[in-house]
């Protein structure tokens, strides 16, 4: 599948001229100087003009407005992307109304139910830009809420898994592992690494009412261990202080079989919660990104069929197609286009009052032909 399409339009030359008999020779020029490139027709209808001012008006708003809807197709496909590496499943093939997304472009219809094509082209484009933008405000909101949930587990994870001087200790710590009793107590004292030795020299004499040889490793990481210590809880303050003054931290812990528990059913509910709405998202922006990309489309064939009217002029008269040339072949194939508009609209298009109409979808180059880029991912 390719991912990067131009949309062109070129004029039927009068007189006698018809799209079919331009979409013929076009064929043979691509078949006979760059046969690699796929070409499809696009199918834009018969719309409803308005007038000279209305166009010119919508052609302002155009660029802005596809960048828009461009943007929000890609923010959509990138979020379905996230979920599913988040979910461990291997990226599935998009689709647009049921089939891939390159088909829907290659064979696109417009949808006369949706669009009806007497309404007026101002019309057609505000009622696709409010249907994106509801749909870009729904997407914020639901990862919102799935980003929530994920930054609470985040924040267990980095409880559970951090060095010791900011971690959860409590699935470190067992029952066994704690004295309390109406005169004595247990702490914990997080020891950096390369001061154990000075720890279990120095503890005991940090205060006179330690329990000599009370202090046992519980647990090591790579900058910090954990260790007990048991002593007089009337002296429990002045401890925290001397071994803080020899670099070890205290950290307060109160063992609680009911709170571990309760943490641990926390984790358990919030793990849940986060892969339902991680699938409910997923399936969300699955049917987001088939409507948005139709939106995009339709949009382009609006824009098709603005330009080529202010590029060739009235009454409607030109062939719209796409194709997928190679990065090798796109110079070839921007000479056999040049090549089929002929020389009625090379003064036209090189104009320097015109260079801003020939260069619709703010491409950097200009062309005798109305032409602007889709790139699908």
């Amino acid at each position: 599948m390719a991912t990067r399409y131009w949309i062109v339009s070129l004029p039927v030359q009068s007189p006698g001229g018809t799209s079919s008999s331009v979409w013929s020779r076009l064929q043979d020029s691509i078949s006979r100087h760059s046969f690699d490139t796929p070409l499809y027709r696009f199918n834009v209808p018969d719309l409803r003009v308005g007038t000279l001012d209305s166009l010119l008006a919508l052609s302002d708003d155009l660029v802005k407005s596809n960048a828009f809807v461009e943007g929000v197709s890609h923010k959509i496909r990138r979020q379905i992307e996230d979920l599913e590496r988040a979910g461990g499943v291997e990226s599935g093939a998009l689709t647009v109304d049921g089939v891939p997304v390159d088909t829907y472009l290659t064979r696109f219809v417009w949808d006369e139910g949706k669009y009806p094509t007497m309404s007026p082209l101002k019309e057609i484009i505000g009622s696709i830009q409010s249907q994106v933008a509801k749909i870009e405000d729904d997407m914020k909101v639901r990862a919102a809420e799935y980003n929530n949930v994920r930054s609470q587990l985040s924040a267990i994870n980095r409880k559970q898994s951090g060095s010791l001087a900011v971690r959860d200790l409590s699935n470190l710590v067992k029952p066994e592992d704690m004295i309390t009793s109406e005169h004595l107590v247990t702490l914990l004292a997080i020891v950096p690494k390369y001061s154990q030795k000075d720890w279990t020299s120095s503890y005991e004499s940090l205060d006179t009412f330690v329990v000599p040889r009370s202090s046992n490793k519980l647990y090591e990481d790579n900058e910090y261990a954990l260790y007990t210590v048991t002593l007089f809880a009337k002296v429990v303050d002045n401890f925290k202080v001397r071994a803080r003054e020899k670099g070890f931290q205290v950290r307060d812990f109160e063992y609680s079989p009911e709170a571990q528990e309760n943490r641990k059913q926390e984790m358990e509910k919030l793990l849940q919660d986060q892969e339902a709405m991680r699938s409910s998202l997923l399936q969300w922006c699955y049917a987001s990104y088939s409507e948005v990309f139709s939106s995009w489309m339709h949009f382009c064939a609006v824009r098709i069929f603005v330009e080529s009217i202010l590029r060739y002029g009235l009454p409607p008269s030109f062939l719209s197609a796409v194709l997928a040339p190679s990065t090798k072949s796109e110079k070839k194939v921007r000479s056999i286009l040049e090549d089929l508009c002929g020389n009625v609209h090379s003064i036209y298009w090189k104009s320097e009052d015109d260079v801003n109409v020939a260069g619709l979808g703010g491409e950097s180059e200009v062309h005798p032909y109305v032409s602007f880029t889709i790139n699908i991912v």
